[in-house]
C-alpha cells in the first residue's frame, strides 16, 4: 500500500533521479541570465561602445562623442565595480584611478614627469588643475578593464604579476589613444622623438610614464579591491568580470581596425596590435 504522504513511493528510483536531474538542469538554465543589479553596467558600456562606433564617421571623433564615450564607459566601470564588489570597491576605483590619474596628469603637465613635456590645448572642455576633467574619467574607464585582464592572466602568479600585466594592458591602450588625440589636436608634445616605430609624434617617455603610473595604480587596485571568491559569485552564471573584459577586448580590436582603416595610421595599428 502507498501512503498519501509518499505519492511517489511506487515510482522507480531511476525515475526519481531522472526527475531530479531534469529539475536541476532547468534551474541552472534559469540562472544563466544576467542578474538585474548588473544590467546598468551593461547598458552604460553599450552606450559607450555605440558612441565610439561613430568615431570613424566623424574623422576621428568630435568633442561630444569623445565626452559621451568616456563618461559612459567610466560610469560603466564604476557601476560594474559596485554591482560585483560593492560600493566601497567603486569608491576605491574612483579614488585610485580617478584622483590618482588626475594627480599624475597635473604633475605631468607642470613638471614633465613622468610622461615627458606635453601640454593640453584646451579643446577637451572643463579642466581641473590644468587637466581636462575627461582625463581622470578615462583612467577610470580603462583601469577597471585592465585590472580584470591582469587578474585573468596573472592572478595565479601573485600581486606583482597582476600589477605588471595590468600596467602593460593599460599602456597598450595608450599606444592607440595618444596618436589619435594628437591628431585631433587635444594635446601636443614638446619633444616627440624618439618614438615607437611609425609613431613619430609621441615620445617613448610617454609610455615609460604610463607603465610607471599604471603599475602603481594597478598594484593599489589589486590590493584594495577584493577578488571574487569564485569564478561566478554573482550575476546568475555570467562571469563576474564579463563587462570589463568585453570592454577591453572591444577597445583593443576596434582600435586596431580604426587606425588601420579609418584614421589613416596603419603603423599605429601594427605597433599597437603586435
Amino acid at each position: 500500500m502507498t501512503s498519501t504522504s509518499e505519492p511517489l513511493a511506487g515510482v522507480p528510483r531511476s525515475a526519481h533521479r531522472s526527475a531530479h536531474r531534469s529539475a536541476h538542469r532547468s534551474a541552472r538554465r534559469r540562472g544563466q541570465g544576467l542578474a538585474p543589479h548588473r544590467w546598468p553596467a551593461v547598458v552604460l558600456a553599450a552606450g559607450g561602445v555605440l558612441a565610439q562606433m561613430a568615431f570613424p564617421f566623424t574623422d576621428g571623433g568630435t568633442l561630444g562623442l569623445t565626452t559621451a564615450s568616456v563618461v559612459l564607459l567610466a560610469a560603466a566601470a564604476l557601476a560594474d565595480a559596485a554591482a560585483t564588489r560593492g560600493p566601497v570597491a567603486a569608491a576605491t576605483l574612483a579614488g585610485v584611478a580617478g584622483i590618482g590619474g588626475l594627480v599624475a596628469e597635473a604633475v605631468g603637465v607642470r613638471t614633465g614627469f613622468p610622461f615627458g613635456d606635453y601640454a593640453y590645448t584646451g579643446t577637451l572642455g572643463l579642466e581641473v588643475l590644468g587637466v581636462p576633467a575627461l582625463v581622470p574619467l578615462a583612467w577610470i574607464m580603462m583601469a577597471w578593464p585592465a585590472l580584470a585582464v591582469a587578474r585573468r592572466l596573472g592572478g595565479s602568479r601573485g600581486r606583482w604579476a597582476v600589477a605588471l600585466v595590468g600596467a602593460a594592458a593599460l599602456t597598450a591602450w595608450d599606444v592607440f589613444l595618444d596618436p589619435q588625440m594628437v591628431d585631433q589636436g587635444h594635446w601636443t608634445w614638446a619633444h616627440p622623438s624618439p618614438g615607437l616605430p611609425g609613431i613619430d609624434d609621441v615620445p617613448l617617455t610617454n609610455y615609460a610614464g604610463w607603465l610607471l603610473v599604471s603599475f602603481l595604480m594597478l598594484a593599489a587596485l589589486d590590493r584594495l579591491v577584493p577578488r571574487p571568491t569564485g569564478e561566478r559569485p554573482t550575476g546568475g552564471g555570467v562571469p563576474v568580470d564579463a563587462v570589463p573584459l568585453a570592454v577591453y577586448l572591444w577597445t583593443y580590436f576596434s582600435s586596431v581596425l580604426a587606425h588601420a582603416v579609418f584614421f589613416g595610421r596603419p603603423p599605429v595599428a601594427l605597433v599597437g596590435g603586435s
